[in-house]
This record gives C-alpha cells, structure tokens and sequence, in this order.
C-alpha cells in the first residue's frame, strides 16, 4: 500500500497491518509496483520543495523516495490508520500522522503539490469522500495520483490454466475476490479512475494500466496473502485447509506462473 494498506481488521479491512504478514506484502508490493509508480511521479517534474501526502502509506518506499526527491526544503505527509510501519520515517523531511481518508479532514496546511494513494480506495467504503478530500487538499496546479487495482478486468491468477495446479490458484483467487467484495471493496474501482478524478475537478487526466504476468514477487505477494486470510477463507467456507496448503506447496514450487490483478494508475490536475 505502497504499498497502501488503508484500514484496520476493525472496520473490515481485510489486509490489516497488524497481522505479520503484512510487511512482507509490503516488500513484495513494492518491488512489484514501485517502478511504475515512480515512473509516474518523476515525469511529473518532482523536485526540491514539493509538498507530498501520501495517503494509506503503509510501508516505507515510497515515502522514503519521495523524501529524497523534495529534500530538506519539501514535506512529506505519510498517513495511515496504522503507522506502526512507517513510524521510522518521522524526521527530517517527513510527517507521519495517523489518519483516515475516507473520514478525516486533510492534514493540516493543504496546499500539495502532489497527493498519492496506491491500492487505498479499492478498499475504503467511504472512497468518494476520501476522494474528494485528497483532491481538495491540491494547490492550483497541484496532481493527484490516484494507483488502484481492478480485479475484475482481470480476475485470474494463472492466466494460461492448464492444470489442476492452475485451477485451484484461480479458485482460491476467486474466493479472495469473493471477501474483499464482502468487506466492501470494489472490484471493479480501478477502471472509474478517470471519470471519478474528472467529476472532481480535475484537468489534464491520463491513466495507464499495469501487472506483471509471472514475477517471484509475484509468488511472495500470494503466499503471504494466502496467509493473512487463511483463516477468513475457512470460516466462509470458500477454500478447506488441504485445498490451502496444497496451493502454498504449489506457489512453492515456482513453476506457477502467477500474475497480478491490473493495477490503473490515474493522474489529474487542479486547475
């Protein structure tokens, strides 16, 4: 979340940053999506003295690189629910704040150059407020880059399903898909991204879309998430333990080919 993991097991999330799970989610989300979100960042002329919110931070990458680009002249604001894991980050040019974007006033000051959130607002029931207030926050001229995933445009995880070893990833893929859908995620969030951003106000809008087809990444991002709802899948009754750990002990074996739901990465400006 990164890697942007916005909410609590309170208030349904699904991917609590509590859980152990979640830092190497972190680590495997930021190796995946990083090069691309800073790819969007940097055309975007980023330099000494910017001031940045990164909203549902949750691990250090990019805020840590963000950092580095606005120097000690610039801000960052990180934010979260839980900033048990960017904590470290406060200092010098950054400032952790716990906060909830789908229900708090912006951080105080406003005036950003740059706002960013990536896989935030799939998973905020209260996304349209959230968003509104991250584009709010914008000075003129100011972008918001909005990074969500749509898991329904493409819904496998295998996408050449040519074995049992593939079919049971895409069931268990399935059955995720099925508990975020009931935590209030939108599956298909990804894909509004440009008319959400420009029923906000926003000018200059362009969007672009990106997943990796098979990555260790992508093995690491799937175990540990396995993992994190084990638990939530059983008690659905939507995967059984053996089905589980068969499918961990086929990730394992890295011959599965694993990809990624696209991940749309939409900008806009404020006039």
């Amino acid at each position: 979340m990164a890697s942007s993991e916005p909410a609590s097991s309170v208030d349904g999330y699904l991917l609590d940053n509590a859980r152990p799970e979640a830092g190497t989610r972190f680590d495997a989300l930021s190796e995946l999506f990083d090069p691309s979100t800073f790819r969007h960042i940097e055309q975007l002329g980023i330099t000494s003295g910017w001031r940045c919110w990164e909203v549902g931070a949750g691990g250090t990458s990019v805020v840590t690189w963000l950092a580095d680009k606005v120097g000690p002249t610039g801000q960052v604001v990180a934010t979260d629910i839980d900033t048990s894991w960017i904590a470290g980050t406060a200092g010098g040019a950054v400032k952790v704040l716990r906060h909830d974007v789908g229900r708090d006033a912006p951080p105080e000051g406003g005036g950003f150059d740059l706002v960013h959130a990536r896989l935030v607002l799939v998973h905020v029931t209260g996304r349209e407020q959230a968003l509104r207030t991250m584009a709010e926050s914008l000075r003129p001229g100011g972008v918001l880059l909005l990074e969500d995933a749509d898991p329904a445009l493409q819904p496998r995880i295998c996408l050449d399903e040519y074995g049992p070893e593939q079919a049971l990833a895409n069931k268990l893929r399935n059955a995720f898909r099925s508990l975020l859908a009931s935590r209030g995620g939108d599956l298909a969030y990804g894909r509004k991204l440009p008319r959400l951003l420009r029923e906000a106000g926003l000018d200059d809008v362009r969007a672009d879309a990106y997943f990796p087809i098979t990555s260790p990444a992508c093995d690491i991002l799937e175990a540990a998430t396995v993992r994190h709802v084990r638990d939530a899948l059983v008690a659905a009754d939507l995967a059984t333990d053996t089905e589980i750990d068969t499918h961990l002990a086929n990730i394992a074996t890295g011959h599965l080919d694993l990809s990624t739901a696209p991940m749309i990465s939409a900008l806009g400006r404020r006039p």
